[in-house]
């Protein structure tokens, strides 16, 4: 638990960790709270057709217990990949810690993939359970060749064809289980970078990924836990911003977390979901946001009682930044992160981090860098490479399978994460783009973040991307896909006046010279958006 206070120096020269040897993320998010506080309210599950049902610390526990126990009679031991395809449910929860029990190794998927995405990671992890539901099965069913290491597959509507019924086994399964004596450092979770450049990798994290998390996720919501919290957000559980910065941290501190369905996520019902549960602390990526901004007077049309707002996963932006501002009535608190080493940065507004178009400064326990190419840190001012520096509870163990790219994950002690980013005197990070991202025109080295962020403030733009389109005299130059809110029409004089506009308040060699109006921007599972995809488009 970090200290409450209002001086950022303080804290963080002031942190040292305390990592124990043996430790097993789930004892600590469900034994723990269930052997002193059984009844405490641990899950709010609002199911698919609007019924609400909470879940208890000790109702946790029994489940995923039993879930341990009948995994093992069935031959699931320590090292094993159990896969889980599963939505936000309590389902999804029992899996993890019944998971971490045993001693396995969770592989998270997110229920948007096709059938080949599926196949992939599957096959790759080596994964010999599934458990998933009756829309899983349907895709599993699409796969061609079914790995040959699946052996058990589960689903949590019930018994269909070669799938079992999770409810049953867990029901069948004795109460007693005793937990596998874990190190903090075997491995607990493998997570599948979301691939917006090559084939997605199974980046493998140890039980202290979790303690790792925990300084970053008090940090950017003000000091959680606090009386009344209540954690929620859209993002699926199988990314690690739903993950590992919402529902297990949310376990750890006792804090309930709230489980809904959202297929699509849509602004209108996510405000009357936080409403309606009286959410106070809520993680919503940049995409959610921007696209919240629709929303006229949110705060006050729907009851919003937010405390916190978290967002990372992207780049937040200045426009976005002060719309929560005045319409959520608190201030967004920005972090940064990745698959492979995550809530590293992150803003703050009670403890004065938090300047608008900036991520933020390190978190406690983390030591961040802006290095080059040979690993040497930069001077303020200087754009270069984000890089966290090793050995970091958060940071991953090694790629699944491919030593040649955990190898060139590092240069020397640095964590090379691919993105740019420039520090200023204070500390203060500024996320450019990806490495690969970061368009060169006529000399000048431009972040698609900035121009994007100037783009949404255009009162006709909702949403926006930009890449950098070959040119044989410039090298290349700024294209953007914008799509328009729905009151907006299309034309080649609004496209003049979105480009005068961004000339106007960025630099004329920022502004995109060719805007192309799309309906919707190819995203990722987690919201991400595919640039590969735009670039293919040109």
């Amino acid at each position: 638990m970090l200290p409450q206070t209002t001086d950022y120096a303080e804290l963080y020269a002031g942190f040292r960790w305390r990592i124990p040897e043996r430790y097993n993320i789930g004892i600590d998010v469900c034994d723990r709270w269930a052997r002193t506080e059984p009844d405490r309210v641990a899950i709010i599950d609002r199911g698919a057709d609007g019924t609400v049902r909470r879940w208890s610390y000790g109702e946790l526990k029994t489940a995923s217990d039993r879930l341990a126990a009948g995994l093992r009679a069935r031959g699931i031991g320590v090292g094993e990949r159990i896969a889980l395809l599963l939505p936000q449910t309590p389902e999804t929860a029992i899996a993890h810690i019944a998971a971490y029990k045993l001693g396995a190794i969770a592989v998270p998927m997110a229920l948007l993939f096709g059938p080949e995405a599926l196949a992939f990671r599957l096959q790759d992890s080596g994964a010999k359970v599934l458990i998933t539901t009756a829309a899983g099965l349907s895709k599993i069913a699409a796969i061609d060749d079914r790995p040959d290491s699946l052996e058990l597959v589960l689903s949590i509507d019930g018994a269909d064809g070669s799938a079992e019924d999770f409810t049953r086994l867990i029901s069948d399964s004795p109460a007693a289980f005793t937990p596998v004596d874990t190190a903090a450092d075997d491995p607990a979770l493998m997570i599948y970078t979301s691939g917006t450049t090559g084939a997605p990798k199974g980046a493998l994290h140890a039980h202290r990924v979790l303690l790792g998390h925990l300084p970053g996720v008090q940090v950017s919501h003000d000091f959680l836990p606090q009386p009344r919290d209540l954690m929620w957000t859209p993002a699926d559980w199988a990314w690690i911003g739903g993950l590992l910065d919402v529902l297990m941290p949310g376990l750890h501190f006792g804090v309930p977390v709230l489980a809904t369905r959202m297929t699509k996520f849509d602004p209108e019902e996510a405000a009357s979901i936080m409403a309606e549960f009286g959410v106070r602390n809520v993680f919503l990526p940049p995409t959610a946001l921007k696209m919240m901004r629709t929303l006229q007077n949110p705060r006050g049309r729907f009851g919003l009682d937010l405390r916190t707002v978290g967002s990372g996963g992207e780049p937040l932006g200045e426009a976005a930044y002060h719309w929560g501002r005045e319409a959520l009535g608190v201030r967004i608190n920005e972090f940064y992160g990745q698959t492979e080493c995550n809530y590293v940065l992150s803003s703050s507004a009670t403890i004065g981090v938090f300047r608008p178009g900036a991520i933020g400064r390190p978190v406690p326990g983390h030591r961040v860098a802006i290095i080059d190419e040979g690993g040497e840190p930069v001077p303020p001012g200087t754009l270069g490479e984000i890089a966290v520096e090793r050995p970091d509870p958060v940071m991953f163990l090694r790629y699944w399978n491919n030593e040649p790219a955990t190898a060139a994950k590092f240069v020397g002690d640095w964590l090379k994460t691919g993105d740019m980013g420039v520090a200023d005197d204070d500390g203060f990070i500024r996320f450019v783009g990806r490495n690969d991202d970061v368009i060169t025109s006529a000399g000048y080295r431009i972040g698609p973040g900035e121009v994007e962020d100037c783009l949404i403030g255009h009162p006709a733009v909702a949403l926006a991307a930009v890449i950098g389109k070959p040119d044989p005299v410039r090298t290349e130059i700024v294209k953007a896909f914008v799509v328009l809110r729905p009151e907006a029409n299309a034309s080649e004089n609004l496209a003049d006046e979105i480009r005068q506009y961004v000339r106007e308040r960025l630099s004329a060699h920022e502004y995109p010279r060719e805007i192309e109006f799309v309906g919707a921007l190819p995203l990722t599972t987690t919201g991400k958006i595919i640039r590969k995809d735009l670039r293919a488009r040109g």
